[in-house]
């Protein structure tokens, strides 16, 4: 009897692999040809409807008949069959007018069966994935390299593959929005994510790169293939104890460590060992236990008696609501309502999640007895307010501040990378007066963003992506400027060549302003001032 399951186990097995493996192999092939003018017609009255269906802010910087004129001339602009690829390229240039940064389009790209994607693991990092990049003074400059290559950080990079970056990123700019008017978001986050953009731009990932690249004035060649160099460092090969690696992940879980680039996403330290001055960054909201980081840092801050506290949002593209709202919890001395209370456009919008995404098996089984529940309770949280149909979350709510919390001067470090909760969090401490903000406009708008739950909308013909926001999140401050994002009280333009003498002028520009203040203060209290 067990033998005649274990038989019908491994036919099964076989069958669905077998199975899994045309399904991959007619997907690919699908993608490769071109699409009916009719069904890509099709794909746009499709694209439209889910928009109007799902997101509760449509029309915030467009207006519906400008809107509709968009859809429909696009639809009279194809006349010829195409590719998904192509048509991705000309729909992300009406979707861009929307205006909403969150709202991202996408080709599919090519799958792969279980077996390549162990076949490219084992081949290591692709060629992009080995290097970080900056958009600045309108050249690419490399940040940091990953690879065995001897290529200098602040490297420009003349040509990836025969093709200026710059004019590859006035392209990209065309299919990408960010929230309402602002033009700070495009080039440093195209710069953040160049090789994505290309990836997408090209149809595939980029297993090998021509790079022509320029540093003091010498040109080089070089050729950037997919390699395992530093996927195995000597650290990842030590044998730890279970206590020992129940501890580092302990740690790692709460100063948010990054597998991928082998950093930490939160850090809090002092300036040059003087704690009177602390700088707290933060490179996302988005990894791994960041409560208990924010309880020991402003105890630590409160310990030792710190005044002023930088905190760097800088191309920090944001992350979980949760967490800026423990964070500014820490950040104000009296009661708060954080945001608003979610907008969505109707009792069902809520129900589109990708709820069943995710997990394994088991995870999956819980999910399919807990849905009923799940989709109940989401149905009746939403309620109707005149026209509006709103939902609350805790940080909707009266909140209170969080003991230790800071009470020194705060500046905030910003830029068009700063985005989604950088700026919400950056709104309420704006229209609070608690900071000051020094670098550039953000990103991500003042008066909020279409965000929240994000499910993915496949069109059915192109098989190209929408990720579309179900909620409008508004901070609890606003503005009277639609569609711009939180301007610095002092505006600092970081260039090229601060970037070769490594200087950091945001920063520089803080610390000379508290090196003043604290001047001004001494002679106050008729004292001389100190040249430290």
């Amino acid at each position: 009897m067990t033998h005649y399951f274990m038989k019908k186990i491994v036919v099964l097995s076989c069958l669905s692999l077998l199975l899994s493996c045309q399904s991959i192999r007619q997907f690919n092939e699908e993608l490769s040809q071109p699409v009916s003018v009719e069904k890509l017609h099709s794909d746009v009255d499709f694209s439209y409807k889910k928009l109007k269906q799902l997101h509760p802010k449509l029309y915030w910087y467009i207006s519906k008949e400008k809107l509709d004129f968009k859809f429909d001339s696009l639809k009279k602009s194809i006349k010829n069959p195409m590719t998904g690829l192509a048509f991705y390229k000309e729909l992300s240039q009406v979707v861009k007018t929307i205006g909403q940064g969150h709202l991202g389009i996408s080709p599919s790209l090519e799958k792969l069966s279980k077996k390549e994607q162990k076949l490219l693991k084992k081949k290591g990092k692709s060629a992009f994935s080995q290097f970080d990049f900056e958009f600045i003074d309108n050249k690419l400059i490399i940040l940091k390299n990953r690879s065995r290559h001897d290529i200098k950080e602040n490297t420009e990079v003349i040509s990836v593959n025969n093709e200026r970056p710059s004019d590859l990123i006035s392209i990209y700019k065309n299919r990408i929005s960010s929230d309402g008017y602002n033009q700070t978001f495009y080039n440093q986050y195209l710069g953040k994510y160049f090789g994505v953009f290309y990836n997408l731009d090209k149809g595939k990932v980029q297993d090998s790169l021509k790079l022509l690249l320029k540093f003091e004035d010498k040109d080089s060649l070089f050729v950037v293939k997919r390699d395992t160099f530093g996927t195995n460092s000597e650290a990842s090969k030590i044998k730890l104890s279970k206590k020992e690696q129940k501890e580092k992940l302990k740690f790692n879980s709460k100063y948010g460590y990054n597998k991928d680039t082998k950093t930490f996403t939160r850090e809090l330290k002092f300036v040059e060992n003087d704690s009177t001055t602390a700088i707290l960054t933060i490179k996302q909201f988005n990894n791994g236990n960041s409560a208990d980081f924010y309880k020991e840092s402003f105890e630590k801050l409160a310990a030792s008696n710190t005044k002023n506290l930088i905190i760097d949002l800088r191309n920090n593209p944001g992350g979980r609501l949760f967490e800026i709202g423990d964070l500014y919890s820490y950040l104000t001395n009296e009661p708060f309502v954080f945001i608003d209370d979610y907008e969505v456009v109707s009792r069902t919008s809520k129900l589109h999640v990708d709820y069943f995404k995710g997990g394994g098996p088991v995870v999956k089984f819980f999910k399919i007895l807990g849905a009923p529940f799940f989709y109940t309770i989401t149905y009746f949280k939403v309620r109707k307010e005149g026209d509006k149909y709103l939902y609350g979350t805790k940080f909707s709510k009266l909140s209170q501040p969080k003991p230790n919390n800071f009470k020194g001067k705060v500046y905030v470090l910003i830029n068009g990378g700063s985005f989604s909760a950088s700026s919400i969090i950056s709104s309420n401490l704006k229209s609070s007066q608690r900071a000051t903000f020094v670098g550039e406009e953000t990103g991500g708008a003042y008066n909020g963003t279409v965000a929240a739950q994000m499910p993915l909308v496949q069109l059915p013909n192109s098989k190209v992506n929408l990720k579309i926001g179900l909620a409008l999140v508004s901070a609890f401050g606003k503005t009277d400027i639609e569609g711009r994002g939180i301007f610095p009280d002092k505006e600092i333009i970081p260039t090229i060549e601060d970037r070769k003498n490594k200087i950091d002028p945001e920063l520089k520009w803080v610390l000379d302003d508290i090196k003043r203040e604290k001047e001004v203060e001494e002679l106050l209290k008729g004292k001389e001032p100190s040249n430290k």
